[in-house]
């Protein structure tokens, strides 16, 4: 309550403050018959007893007749509330305050919606109505929990391992490879900067400056549609050190969140479990594994070999053919037929990979397709591999490995869906399970042109060590030493060990990217004053603070978030500029396109 007119604050008076004289300040959240009012600020609620006597009549009118969500001060005494009237659930449960004197600060007009966390609302109007959506308990909840991590984590990283924390710039050029990048217009005629997508380009400069350790919470930028778990700007907690290797960095990064994370959410237990990319997508289907429930990916080609079945055989006949499956418990109880068709269908349509069921009855017996292609012995070995028990349904998949291993990935997550809107708890998001993801590929073939390769995570990657020659050789070989971090199924950081050699870096960009080094010749030419070997991570704040508060989209713990669609409701961003203001930076708009792209938005 320092440099501020009121004596407390409304959610910290308790009996011990009886008799007190107090000053409150907040928002009239409830009033009820003129008899007394509820007052809300940023850390609780106290109940007002309203004045009924005359010589108190001017309060009563005042406090009566404001409107709720109208900002008032009250002066009164503190009183214990009568017996069988203290309220448990609230911690200012055991006193009231009778007012003596009041104030209407600023009067509420009529609101769009309720400022209660139960009240259902559309995004939309929460968006629009932004300042008044944070009024709400959870928004106030999730914006302190945030602050309080990331003050945390500066604490971890600048107080007790030397990390300096440095602002880069936000107007800069674009960054071969990687999301598509703002521009923003100069006053040169054709000249135009980028925002960046992340500063990466300038915090390997500072290794190269010998700062040693780098830190900032960094705003970055993506010109790409949003999804609940994205935006075009965005937070990450951007790390970069010199003469680390990746286990360093993933050190850092554990001891970083377990300092930083917040009690009420338990303990996290380090060194947090590691797996390889290729583990990933044969386990999962994904390389962001959520390892809080079961259903892993199996493979039965070995067993399925020896099989007559035809489309079977020419799945294996490939050169990474493959046949696997997953197992749902329970699936015949929880599963209606519009279920299984809706998953078939999503392989179908998503990855063009054929599903087919296999059930098991309250016999013990199997029903599908593929039985009479397998004797007794054979379905019973069946069984065993799959771990099969009454009531199970298993989904099982024949063809390219990847492709296979992918569509089974993401029926393995909408199966947990649907496990979990019948009522079935397999996912619990108390629970927090951190997992590690390594050994990369460096490169992947363009979806555009196979052919091509770019790279998979960005051109800054270092090559794993014992795969150094095979980049000169065969580089769709070449494993990274790139890492993410992973929180229960969703990516939550990456990074790596950097190229710190001009020459390789040049090799990578001109030969195996076929990209253009010349917008990069500044960082080229650095890394030849005697870069030092360096590597970093960056860890997406929004991200993390939505997992940890369990919030359903990071718009939920991003104050002024954007719209599914990357707009401001609030303030009807973006906006037309007038010719005039375009002049100087020597553009034009093209009314007919612009008119074109408007219909179809």
């Amino acid at each position: 309550n320092s440099f501020v007119a009121r004596t407390n604050t409304c959610g910290e008076l308790r009996s011990a403050h009886v008799g007190q004289e107090v000053t409150l300040y907040g928002w009239i959240q409830y009033q009820r018959q003129g008899l007394f009012l509820v007052l809300r600020d940023f850390q609780g609620l106290t109940q007002i007893i309203i004045p009924q006597d005359e010589a108190h009549s001017h309060v009563k009118k005042l406090l009566a007749n404001a409107p709720v969500e109208s900002v008032v001060r009250v002066t009164g005494i503190v009183s214990p509330r009568p017996p069988g009237q203290e309220n448990p659930k609230m911690p200012t449960g055991d006193i009231e305050v009778r007012a003596e004197t009041a104030e209407i600060l600023n009067s509420c007009k009529k609101l769009p919606f309720e400022i209660k966390d139960f009240i259902k609302k559309s995004e939309a109007l929460r968006m629009q109505y932004r300042y008044l959506d944070l009024r709400s308990f959870q928004l106030q909840y999730n914006l302190r929990l945030r602050s309080q991590i990331v003050m945390r984590m500066r604490e971890y990283l600048c107080n007790l391992h030397g990390f300096v924390d440095v602002e880069t710039p936000t107007l800069f050029k674009r960054t071969p490879g990687g999301a598509k990048e703002f521009l923003v217009p100069s006053r040169e005629a054709g000249k135009f900067y980028s925002l960046p997508q992340s500063p990466q380009q300038f915090k390997q400069l500072l290794m190269v400056g010998g700062l040693d350790r780098y830190f900032q919470v960094a705003r970055c930028y993506r010109d790409e549609g949003s999804r609940p778990d994205r935006q075009p700007e965005f937070t990450q907690i951007d790390i970069e050190m010199s003469f680390v290797d990746q286990a360093g960095i993933q050190r850092l990064i554990e001891g970083l969140l377990q300092y930083s994370w917040p009690e009420e959410r338990g303990c996290i237990t380090t060194p947090f479990p590691s797996m390889t990319y290729e583990e990933a997508l044969a386990d999962y289907g994904t390389d962001k594994p959520d390892t809080r429930f079961g259903m892993k990916i199996v493979d039965i080609s070995d067993f399925l070999r020896r099989s007559d079945i035809q489309f079977v055989q020419n799945a294996l006949s490939y050169p990474r053919g493959t046949v696997k499956a997953i197992c749902i418990p329970q699936g015949v109880r929880y599963f209606k037929n519009k279920d299984l068709e809706s998953l078939k269908e999503s392989a179908k349509s998503r990855f063009n990979q054929e599903i087919m069921e296999i059930i098991c009855r309250p016999d013990g017996s199997l029903k599908s397709l593929l039985t009479k292609f397998l004797d007794e012995e054979q379905q019973s070995e069946l069984i065993q591999a799959l771990n099969m028990q009454v009531d199970d349904v298993v989904l099982l998949a024949a063809g390219e490995h990847k492709q296979v291993c992918s569509a089974l990935g993401s029926l393995r997550l909408e199966s947990a869906d649907l496990l979990e809107a019948s009522g079935l708890v397999l996912r619990d998001p108390t629970t927090f399970h951190f997992l590690w993801v390594v050994d990369f590929p460096l490169f992947l073939p363009k979806e555009e042109n196979p052919a091509e390769l770019e790279s998979a995570h960005h051109p800054f990657t270092a090559p794993h060590p014992s795969d150094t020659s095979l980049l000169y050789s065969d580089p769709t070989k070449v494993r990274s030493q790139h890492y993410d971090l992973v929180l229960n199924g969703s990516e939550v950081g990456g990074g790596s060990i950097r190229i710190h050699s001009a020459k390789q870096q040049r090799f990578v960009l001109e030969k195996v990217l076929k990209e253009d080094s010349e917008v990069l010749s500044h960082l080229l030419e650095a890394l030849e004053f005697g870069a030092p070997p360096h590597g970093g991570i960056a860890l997406g704040l929004d991200r993390l603070i939505s997992l940890v508060v369990d919030a359903p989209s990071i718009r939920d713990v991003i104050a002024f978030p954007k719209s599914f669609r990357g707009r401001d409701l609030m303030g009807s961003v973006p906006d037309y500029v007038t010719p005039e203001e375009l002049e100087p930076y020597h553009i034009q708009v093209s009314w007919p396109l612009a008119e074109k792209e408007a219909k179809q938005n």
